[in-house]
């Protein structure tokens, strides 16, 4: 992998864009990764660096570290209390409301405790493409803004696919028969959900900070295929 994307930088924090695909740091679950953002950016900055929160290795977008241990336990307060801002962009199955909200408990996946778990949503865009689907004469897809209040795994994938309008491409939480459909008509390989922004208070200067993420190169040739 090339160099890493950065978004913004001072001497506490630096942020980048992070690439489909890429882990944050190693992990039993995905032996298979040979790369991580916490060792790129490492060895692109020549110093160590803490990630402040994590991204799913298959979304995209702002993934924000800290450059220091205080600096670190400072943000990571922040994100643990809702302090941080969020907004993610994703395209799902589906015609949603114009703007929703999804308060259902999520079991974490490796403790089995039930979590609470709270996202809003808005519709920016509808699409309707002229493809069959099961019983439907067309495709439907939606393109949506969505503000997780809370931070647990997965959770915008798993509410996603809790009201029936799953992200394009996600696995497992998805539909497979909409992520074969992709696959096969568009040649998708990503899944349709990115990191867009990050709004919080500087934990030195006590600024408010806002970092946006341009989305990938996948992301918006699927914004145009579908009509997006």
């Amino acid at each position: 992998m090339g160099t890493l994307s950065v978004l913004y930088e001072d001497e506490y924090l630096v942020a980048i864009n992070k690439p489909p695909g890429l882990l944050v740091h190693r992990s039993r679950i995905a032996r298979d990764a040979t790369e991580f953002a916490i060792q790129l950016l490492r060895d692109q900055l020549g110093e160590r660096v803490y990630p402040a929160h994590r991204l799913d290795r298959k979304t995209s977008g702002v993934l924000l570290f800290a450059r220091d241990e205080i600096t670190n336990v400072s943000m990571q307060k922040q994100f643990a209390t809702g302090a941080v801002h969020k907004r993610y962009l994703a395209v799902v199955r589906g015609f949603t409301e114009e703007s929703f909200e999804i308060d259902y408990a999520l079991r974490h996946d490796d403790t089995g405790i039930l979590q609470d778990a709270f996202t809003q949503g808005r519709t920016l865009k509808r699409t309707e493409i002229p493809i069959p689907q099961g019983t439907h004469p067309t495709s439907r897809y939606s393109l949506l803004e969505l503000t997780p209040t809370t931070g647990r795994m997965h959770q915008l994938r798993k509410h996603m696919a809790h009201v029936f309008h799953p992200i394009i491409g996600d696995r497992p939480h998805g539909c497979n028969k909409q992520n074969r459909f992709f696959k096969a008509h568009f040649g998708l390989s990503e899944m349709l959900l990115h990191a867009l922004e990050l709004r919080f208070t500087h934990p030195i200067s006590g600024h408010e900070v806002q970092i946006q993420a341009p989305l990938s190169a996948e992301f918006e040739r699927m914004q145009v295929a579908l009509g997006l």
